[in-house]
């Protein structure tokens, strides 16, 4: 995908810290995007141009649903990125099971379930990308639930790309490390660690639309060193 004039992309995530630079990077780039999130308020504000569809990704016909909106007229879409998620911090003894439940339906499963629902969809030559980020590579305390529910989407994301590879389809799992994006300040559990200053949202949505551009096929964490 040399150029993005023209193409189709669904944004999931699209109000979020990560999700709303890259859909605001794509739509520059000339692409129709179609944006996706829960809180249909923070939609409206978000200063992209483009379709706007607010969805519960956490069941399997929202996911086909958030695809059929994105697909145009001749049901073509050229890339997915997925930019949901939620964080919980704490030691495993003191995560109530709906916390752990939670962390995994939302940053495991819904990549799956759209990542179902868009590949029929997706044209030769399309990507998904999903965010996975560099708790996928290494977990640490307190984050070991979260850790995991990402690095099972980095499994996913790695078989899926061998799946669909002859069909000249990317999966891209991007694993940026800490970001301020502030999702470390809004835990569905427990109180996040003191953590030095992460890397700029605007840069890392870069990094991952110049990945999109480039036919990249990975972006591990020293992807998004300078």
């Amino acid at each position: 995908m040399e150029r993005l004039d023209g193409a189709r992309f669904l944004v999931a995530g699209a109000s979020g810290g990560l999700g709303a630079p890259i859909a605001r990077r794509l739509a520059a780039g000339g692409a129709a995007i179609t944006l996706v999130a829960r809180d249909a308020g923070r939609l409206e504000a978000l200063d992209v141009v483009g379709e706007r569809r607010s969805f519960d990704l956490r069941t399997p016909e929202s996911c086909s649903a958030a695809v059929e909106a994105a697909a145009g007229p001749d049901g073509r879409l050229d890339g997915v990125v997925n930019a949901v998620g939620v964080v919980a911090f704490g030691p495993v003894e003191e995560l109530a099971p709906d916390v752990m439940e939670e962390l995994f339906l939302t940053n495991t499963f819904v990549p799956m379930m759209l990542a179902r629902a868009a590949v029929p969809r997706l044209a030769e030559g399309g990507v998904l990308i999903n965010i996975s980020g560099v708790v996928a590579e290494k977990s640490f305390p307190g984050m070991a639930a979260y850790a995991a529910s990402k690095a099972a989407v980095r499994a996913f994301d790695e078989g899926l790309a061998a799946e669909v590879r002859r069909r000249k389809i990317r999966v891209i799992d991007a694993r940026p490390p800490h970001t301020e994006t502030g999702l470390a300040d809004r835990p569905i559990a427990g109180t996040a660690p003191r953590f030095p200053t992460g890397l700029e949202p605007d840069a890392v949505a870069e990094r991952i639309v110049r990945a999109i551009i480039d036919g990249e096929r990975e972006l591990p964490s020293d992807a998004f060193t300078p």
